[in-house]
């Protein structure tokens, strides 16, 4: 076989990616390791901001986003049992839409079935061959050796994937951080206790009740970073988080059956360089951000826009500028997102083992945020992915 962009993974990046260059004649094959019904059914992020929507209509998937997705102009920060508004619309012009990943995904995956794009799941092994000049990736299928040409591999096969393993140890560098708490989260088809967004922060650490649509929701509590899932069970979940949230709005929780129940370990993850020779990065390959500030996915699909555009220009305009300023560009805006997560994380939740000196200053961020309007507006840019 052989195509212009071999894209390893399939998730929402690696879709958009193909979708994007097919739509300018550019032809693509994706490599994923799992089913399509796993991927089509990972419960993942749900917060798209303006820049997303846009994508997303340019790349003509924006009907049932329109149609379906919930446009919400703020949010709410609930602390000391008191709720203050953030009002996006207010402090920066603009709101963000909830509209959940799986269902961005089911979207692309159907306009791409339409488009006759080569999509091959259940690839479980993937070697990469030649990457400084002309790559072949050599693949187990239906217990038979399989092998692509292309011009260019894309690694969009996220934070556990193969490709980044092909750049050099010595040209790549690694920063991390590992939190010392998570987050345990819970999915039901119960009416979200309230139309936007609540972030809480209080003595028992953070909290968050969201949704992916008027009737089903998503609530998560900070957990013990080795919490075990099964001594959680939904009395539990609903009991705790009742106690987690202000006095005004607890009798507007809404409980019921979980739908999927989960622990998410939370990190903070850059590679440099976001590219090598023929291999380019984008998403969770190269990067991870906490999902406290809701970046994951925008960071992702932000990363495609450059990379298609970049592609674009070398196949149309015979230049390869963009290909080489595709990982300085990214990074750019990766370490942006970095900042604004991490600064999220660490003022919502309750470090283990910190000390009081910290926790104080944590409380006067926290208060110099509700009281500040020019604290509030550089917090609405941010969530609107303004930087």
């Amino acid at each position: 076989m052989k195509t212009k962009v071999l894209i390893i993974g399939a998730g929402p990046s690696g879709l958009l990616l193909s979708l994007l260059l097919k739509r300018k004649n550019i032809s693509t094959i994706i490599l994923e390791k799992q089913s399509s019904e796993y991927v089509a059914n990972r419960i993942r992020a749900g917060i798209l901001e303006p820049g997303t929507v846009k994508l997303l209509k340019k790349a003509g998937i924006s009907n049932r986003v329109t149609k379906e997705g919930l446009k919400h102009n703020g949010f709410k920060v609930a602390h000391n049992n008191n709720i203050f508004d953030i009002n996006l619309k207010y402090l920066a012009n603009d709101c963000v839409t909830v509209y959940g990943q799986t269902e961005v995904t089911k979207d692309l995956m159907n306009k791409l079935t339409n488009e006759n794009v080569k999509i091959i799941y259940n690839v479980p092994k993937i070697n990469i061959l030649n990457i400084e000049d002309k790559p072949l990736v050599e693949f187990d299928f239906n217990k038979t050796k399989e092998s692509v040409r292309a011009d260019f591999i894309v690694g969009c096969d996220g934070f556990h994937g193969i490709s980044k393993s092909y750049i050099p140890n010595n040209i790549k560098k690694i920063y991390k951080k590992d939190y010392s708490f998570g987050w345990l989260g819970i999915l039901s088809d119960t009416k979200p206790i309230s139309d936007e967004l609540i972030y809480i922060n209080n003595k028992n650490g953070f909290a968050l009740c969201s949704m992916r649509s008027k009737k089903r929701s998503r609530y998560y509590l900070q957990c013990e970073i080795n919490e075990n899932i099964n001594n959680w069970s939904d009395d539990r979940f609903w009991d705790s988080l009742s106690k987690a949230l202000p006095n005004d709005i607890k009798n507007n929780l809404q409980t019921g059956p979980s739908i999927e129940k989960s622990i998410a370990k939370l990190r903070s993850y850059v590679l440099e360089p976001m590219s090598y020779k023929k291999l380019f990065l984008a998403g969770d390959a190269a990067h991870i951000v906490p999902p406290t500030g809701a970046k994951g996915l925008n960071l992702a699909l932000s990363d495609v826009d450059k990379l298609s555009s970049a592609f674009i220009s070398f196949y149309e305009k015979n230049s390869e500028l963009d290909l080489v300023n595709y990982s300085n560009v990214c990074l750019s805006r990766v370490w942006k997102t970095q900042r604004f997560s991490s600064w999220m994380t660490n003022i919502f939740h309750n470090v283990p083992k910190e000390d009081n000196f910290l926790k104080k200053l944590k409380h006067i961020e926290m208060e110099n945020l509700l009281f500040s309007i020019h604290a509030k507006k550089i917090l609405a840019n941010n969530y609107l992915g303004k930087y």
